[in-house]
Parts: C-alpha cells; structure tokens; sequence
C-alpha cells in the first residue's frame, strides 16, 4: 500500500457574491498560486488534476472545461473531472496515486452559488420521476429532516441552536444574519421555514478549494508534517426520501466504521459537512464522536459553504490542524445530495518521522 498524504490547501474568500464568470477561473487561479509558492512545485510537478463542480449550479454544459484555463494550457496535463463536490475528487486522485500511476496530484472544487435560484437547482438533484416534478427545495427537505428529529425528541431545539452559536463564536458568515450571545437570543428570532431559522441554515456562498495530495517521500519533500491518509470510505443512500429514516445516517455510519476501524475515540478534531444545524447532531452520532472531539473549529458549512467545495475544505481543514500541530489525528466528512444522502469520510493523522 502506497502512504498518501495532504499536504497543501488553499481556498478562496468566503464571500456572498463574486463577480466574474462561473467557470470559477477567477477565484482557482490564486488558489493554485498560494499553493505553487508555498510548496515551491509549479504546473509540471503536478502528476494529476481532478476537479468537482456542477453544470446544473454554472448554467452551462462542460463548465469544468472553462474552469481549465486556470490552470493554462501549457505543459498537457493528466486531467479528471466528478459532477460532486471536490471530496470525490479528491477520493479519484487517492486512488489515482494509489495505483502507481503518479505521487502527485491536485484537486479542487468550485462553485458560483449566487449565479442562480440555488434552492431551485439544487432541486434538480432529486429523482427526476417522483421528487424534482415537485420542485422541493434543499432548505424544505432539510426542515422535514428536522422536524422529524424534533418530533421524535432526537434533538431539540435548543441542541441546534447551540451548533450555530458555536458556528458563529469561531468564524463570521458572509451574509446578513447577525451572530448572538446566547442560545435564547437565536431561538426568540423568527422562523425561516418551520422548523428551521436562518441560523440553521448554511449560507449562500461562491467560493472554491485546492488542496494536494503526494505520495511517500515526496509527500515529505513538500511538507515538514504531512497529514497521512490512514482511512477513506464513502456510501450512498437511497434517492427516495420516504424509503429513509431521515433522523439517522446510515451511509455515514458505514463509511466511519471504515475508515477509522471502529476507534472514533481518538479523533482530536473533526470537520464535518453539516448544511444545517441538526444535520451536525446526526453526523456525530452516526461517526460516534466524544465530547473530548473539537468539532468544527473552522466553523463548518455554517460559517460559508461554497457548493462543489465545502466538502474538500472540511479536509483541508482537518489537515491544518495536523500541520499546526494542534492535533495528531483528524477527521474529515463531506457530503452530497438532499438531507445527507451522500457521504464520505477521510481520516489522517500525523506521524513523528
């Protein structure tokens, strides 16, 4: 088995709106610059490129096309693409390394989210026959997640808005919803869609993510203290809603037991890819998460979630922690689809030699 390891990240402002295009050229572009510099590589050190994003989100077929010209046209490069977020990317470059085939690799995911109607499109993702004739949005489908739970007392209220006062104490939002000093405050402000207000709900935001993975010595070469991939696993759900116990995860119970071995206790830091407040109680429940785990310190999806990239920077995150020396052994979740459908789980550690 090769070692694999994070060893660079760099991503874009969280910001409400960007100008420019939606192929995501204007905000990759210093992305790859910050990662050129900081680890002295330039294009021809790079054995592989995979990106995550959606035509659906940039209007247009083949968007990840344009998106290349941030890269240049020139050496050729060895090039891959998923319609997901860039933490399925990330896991085709793993595996891409993983054969043999090359020891570097570049990942990123970006995403436009205030080109369109976001809740409109992200409708889209739902099954074409029985769910997205009815146009049900990402923030409906979430607050029947929620009310569910509620009403059958596997969280309250109070436990969501406890996630976005925690959310809001480690990193602002890039829009208009004002933080608070207590849990009261939140829940005295008004609905959003019942049960959810706008503190539960993850802001729109563009943005985008690069992060690069390296294989053994080279992973050494490139950073002091690389974060080594020891577990990697992601499972899907059914796409019928009404088919699924929406309080629980499943998948990602599945992909967790994977990817740690059944040891969720030594995880000093967690970065999980939580949309919604309640969706972070079901999270670590499903991962089996302690109190002793610091759970998004990065302030999580609720402090920006640029779509298509979110996921990858929950890695990036949990890589810095291992890079700062602030914790030996991380976790990073991602997810994709309606009310947790998709998810994917990465473990890395950090190692004395």
């Amino acid at each position: 088995m090769t070692d694999i390891a994070v060893v660079g990240f760099a991503h874009a402002p969280h910001v409400r709106r960007t100008e420019g295009t939606t192929n995501g050229v204007e905000m990759l572009m210093p992305c790859f610059t910050e990662l050129k510099q900081e680890l002295g590589i330039t294009q021809r050190d790079i054995g592989f490129w995979c990106s995550g994003s959606s035509d659906y989100l940039a209007g247009r077929a083949f968007s990840f096309i344009s998106a290349i010209d941030s890269i240049g046209a020139v050496p050729p490069i060895n090039e891959s693409h998923v319609e997901m977020d860039g933490a399925w990317a990330l896991y085709e470059a793993y595996i891409k390394i993983m054969t043999g085939q090359v020891e570097t690799a570049l990942v990123y995911g970006f995403g436009k989210s205030s080109a369109g109607t976001l809740r409109r499109v992200l409708a889209l993702q739902t099954d074409p026959y029985t769910v997205a004739p009815l146009w049900p949005d990402s923030v409906s489908m979430a607050g029947l997640q929620a009310r569910a739970g509620l009403d059958a007392g596997t969280w309250t209220a109070e436990q969501m808005a406890q996630v976005a006062l925690d959310s809001f104490a480690a990193a602002p939002r890039p829009d208009s919803v004002e933080p608070a000093d207590s849990v009261a405050e939140l829940l005295d402000r008004p609905f959003f869609a019942d049960p959810l207000r706008r503190h539960d709900i993850a802001p729109i935001t563009d943005g985008a993510a690069a992060i690069v993975l390296a294989a053994g010595d080279r992973a050494r070469e490139l950073r002091e203290n690389p974060a080594w991939i020891t577990g990697f696993e992601h499972r899907i759900e059914t796409p019928i809603l009404g088919a699924r116990d929406l309080t629980v995860s499943p998948s990602t119970a599945a992909s967790a037991a994977a990817a740690l071995g059944g040891d969720a206790g030594s995880v000093q830091v967690a970065e999980l890819h939580a949309p919604f407040t309640h969706q972070q109680l079901i999270l670590r429940e499903a991962i089996g998460l302690g109190p002793d785990t610091r759970i998004n310190p990065s302030g999580g999806a609720l402090a920006g979630n640029p779509m298509f990239a979110a996921g990858l920077e929950r890695i990036g995150y949990a890589a810095r922690a291992i890079w700062s020396g602030s914790a030996q052994r991380t976790l990073a979740h991602a997810t994709s689809g309606p009310a947790l459908q998709q998810n994917l789980v990465a473990v890395m550690e950090g190692r004395d030699k």
